[in-house]
């Protein structure tokens, strides 16, 4: 079903002083940093996303916490990934239904992407999405 999403282990440093890991864009993920946010304080029960992208496509990690990744395809086929670690994440190529779900207390998501915002990009009906995607 993953057209594309991939979990992507990221450079992980230890020492006695602590951990340490980076993300290079065209390096360790298949795009050039545009834009970054991250997602925090969700209230229990909520949920992050519920949408796609036309063109951009996206990397998210747990920097802190935890959540679950669900992403579903135009078939409606779903793959959840439950993200708790900085050292890794999941790559989500454009045309991918996405949403975040079960964040932790004090949860931190960074979402890395390949463009800057733009409205006319997301996808906010399944049925259009479905169209666009099959």
């Amino acid at each position: 079903m993953s057209r594309g999403v991939k979990k992507i282990d990221l450079p992980k440093f230890e020492d006695r002083r602590g951990n340490l890991s980076f993300i290079e864009g065209g390096r360790h993920i298949p795009f050039d940093i545009r834009r970054a946010y991250w997602i925090y304080d969700v209230p229990g029960g909520q949920y992050r996303g519920g949408h796609a992208y036309r063109t951009q496509q996206e990397f998210i990690v747990a920097l802190s916490g935890s959540f679950e990744l669900v992403v579903c395809d135009a078939r409606g086929r779903t793959e959840r990934y439950f993200l708790n670690r900085s050292y890794y994440g999941i790559y989500i190529p454009s045309l991918t239904w996405r949403q975040l779900t079960d964040f932790s207390t004090n949860s931190l998501a960074l979402v890395l992407s390949s463009g800057a915002f733009d409205e006319s990009d997301y996808i906010y009906d399944f049925d259009e999405y479905k169209k666009l995607s099959l």
